[in-house]
């Protein structure tokens, strides 16, 4: 272990970092969020970072290249066969992650930037770091860990997406097309999600799913003059606010009753126990303004709201200036960026098209909407972990962080883990991230906690060559 150890921590000093570095520098926003992708040449540059890195990283016996299909983000595909005697019969793991970004967004602080690496305390800042660029380092450091310790460990098979902040339309295809060389993997490693604290090691257990569209609302065909117009003229803001009272209460965020799913009792259990880990935590984790306080006041609630009840966030607004821009003019339109967050198991498609049909229905005054969903991806309820890989687990968290390993449902949304849970039926998951109190992804000031990084890379190792061993019949 110490040597291993030793490996890890120097490869992310001397090799992970730097290579981050590079990546973060690149501005390749998934293609929700850049059309021209593909024109702009950024996606296929970080790639060919990724593709390059593991060249000159020389983990022995591993095949890897980049998968294209025509007009689909390209993938990385890395394939290392089992270092153990047990040939064809070797147990598959498949590790995934994905190197699309999200976009800037405003606000980060001075002296930092999205696209500029900036080391910190002990944290890397840049957007894409974290969330996902280093799972493919992380990914490959544990498997060449042990095969320098010689250690066991499985054929492992890595796949590295480009349309994961879009809604990973572009994987399936890719699935499809590699499924013989992906095999059937017993064991599914996710290096993309979140940790409560940087103080353990945490296994997501469900995420939800999601709804992203446009909600446009138009009253007009011209602004007008809002003294000659105002009281004729109904506001498309007003009418727009009518119609997402359709989905959600504005008193108690409540969202529409065909939204919500039954909580099962495991889940409130783990809630609970998670709650106790954290505490205050839960809540103050995030930058409040002033006295601005949380919607609830109980954890456990908190949790179950952020990870298993649908909410509605308004992430972007159109047809509206500056307020240092704004005239008294009664605007023509209003048109808003909703995310719709569905619980675990709710069917995206059918709360899609009821969610257009409330939207779309007799609009107050019969003014023109339209809602136009982007992507509607259904969330994922992983199964129970079975009682070898969960001794795995807390081993790993207690080696590494000398603290019991902790189960957490996760508010956002990862489509591959859906599409794995139905593709491969009793497949078991690691979902687990770096992703902790204020790395804030998606945002402003995202950073990856090196430390952690590091720990989760060794924890990865010691599930990797466990399951090795017990392929042979022995866990030691």
């Amino acid at each position: 272990m110490k040597e291993l150890r030793s490996f890890i921590n120097h490869t992310w000093d001397e090799s992970i970092i730097p290579a981050l570095c590079e990546y973060i520098q690149i501005p390749n926003k998934s293609p929700m969020f850049d059309p021209d992708w593909e024109k702009h040449g950024y996606m296929q540059s970080a790639i060919e970072l990724l593709d390059e890195w593991c060249e000159n990283f020389a983990v022995q016996n591993m095949n890897h290249r980049i998968v294209k299909i025509e007009g689909r983000t390209p993938l990385l595909f890395c394939e290392i066969p089992a270092n153990t005697d047990t040939g064809d019969n070797a147990p598959t793991v498949l590790l995934y992650g994905h190197y699309d970004k999200q976009p800037e967004f405003s606000g980060w602080r001075e002296g930092l930037h999205p696209w500029k690496p900036v080391m910190q305390d002990g944290r890397l800042y840049g957007r894409g770091g974290a969330d996902d660029g280093y799972a493919l380092f992380g990914s490959l450091t544990a498997i060449r860990a042990l095969q320098k310790a010689n250690l066991p460990h499985p054929r492992c098979v890595i796949l590295i997406e480009g349309c994961e902040e879009s809604g990973s339309y572009d994987l399936p295809y890719y699935v499809e097309l590699l499924s013989s060389e992906i095999g059937t993997p017993e064991l599914v490693i996710c290096l993309d999600a979140e940790c409560a604290n940087y103080n353990q090691l945490w296994i997501t257990t469900s995420l939800r799913g999601t709804i992203a569209g446009t909600l446009k609302v138009k009253v007009l065909t011209e602004g007008v003059h809002s003294g000659a117009a105002s009281g004729i003229v109904p506001s498309s803001f007003r009418v727009a606010r009518q119609l997402l009272d359709r989905i959600e209460n504005a008193g108690s965020g409540l969202m529409h009753e065909k939204l919500y799913v039954p909580i099962p009792a495991k889940v409130r259990e783990q809630t609970r126990a998670m709650a106790r880990s954290l505490g205050k935590q839960v809540y103050q984790r995030f930058p409040w303004s002033e006295n601005t306080h949380p919607m609830n006041e109980d954890t456990p609630t908190m949790i179950l709201n952020n990870t298993w009840e649908p909410t509605l966030s308004i992430t972007g607004i159109s047809g509206a200036p500056e307020v240092t821009d704004a005239g008294n003019t009664l605007r023509p339109e209003t048109e808003l960026k909703l995310s719709i967050r569905l619980p675990p198991t709710l069917d995206a498609q059918k709360a899609a098209t009821l969610v257009k049909e409330l939207f779309e229905t007799d609009p107050p005054y019969q003014a023109s909407v339209t809602f136009k969903v982007d992507n509607a991806q259904s969330g994922w309820a992983g199964p129970e972990v079975n009682g070898a890989l969960a001794e795995y687990f807390q081993e790993a968290s207690i080696n590494n962080f000398d603290a019991p390993v902790q189960y957490m449902p996760m508010g956002g949304t990862i489509p591959f883990m859906k599409m794995l849970g139905e593709s491969f039926p009793g497949v078991q998951f690691m979902v687990t991230g770096v992703l902790g109190p204020a790395s804030n992804a998606h945002g402003p000031n995202e950073f990856l906690h090196i430390e952690t990084g590091k720990r989760l890379t060794v924890c990865v190792a010691e599930v990797l060559t466990k399951i090795a061993a017990q392929d042979h019949g022995s866990s030691d």
